[in-house]
């Protein structure tokens, strides 16, 4: 059980992150700072680094939690009984549904080229399937699908689709007035028409 002093110490944390993804949804990681953080819960700038070293470890927490929600999206336990085929579709639509439910978030992660950013973002080199949660389910998927191709052909398998997918998110946040039932056949002739033919 927690003490009163650490629900509260966890409670103010969680209520810094929580105003440091809204500042970043509206404008962008480049904006985040510890006086608008400080501004939007009614602290002084001090206050915050009782429980932050400084704006990168609270922007580690904004991008630590929005990548969770990801890994999680993709590593259900509800698809591991689906044949290899189903279960790639079924993650690739999760991860799609996932980082439409915070579009700008995502949209701000992605497009951010600090290095605290890029340690979040950054799929595409060489072992990231070691490093990164999410793609190392995918390569699994994949394994199980592609059984006789090696470990660097399954990973780079599963950077294409990953780069792939966050490109139809990144459309689908930027054209908001998309219909659902047109967002729908555009997630599912993308996953039937190109995710399963990489």
């Amino acid at each position: 059980m927690y003490t009163r002093r650490e629900r509260e110490i966890e409670a103010m944390r969680e209520l810094i992150i929580s105003a440091a993804r809204e500042i970043v949804a509206k404008e962008g990681f480049e904006n985040l700072s510890i006086r608008k953080i400080a501004a939007e819960i009614e602290y002084s700038p001090s206050i915050i680094y009782h429980y932050f070293k400084d704006k990168d470890e609270i922007m580690n927490s904004v991008m630590r939690t929005g990548y969770m929600k990801i890994v999680s999206a993709v590593s259900k336990s509800d698809c591991e009984d689906l044949a290899p085929t189903e279960k790639l579709k079924r993650m690739t639509r999760d991860y799609i549904e996932e980082a439409l439910k915070m579009p700008d978030e995502f949209l701000a992660a992605q497009i951010n080229q600090s290095h605290q950013a890029l340690k979040h973002t950054s799929y595409l080199y060489k072992g990231a399937s070691k490093e990164k949660p999410a793609l190392s389910a995918l390569c699994k998927c994949l394994k199980s699908i592609y059984s006789s191709i090696d470990e660097d052909k399954v990973e780079l398998k599963a950077q294409i689709i990953a780069a792939s997918a966050m490109g139809m998110i990144l459309k689908l946040i930027i054209e908001k007035n998309i219909e659902d039932e047109q967002r729908q056949l555009l997630i599912n002739c993308f996953i039937e028409d190109v995710v399963l033919k990489i």
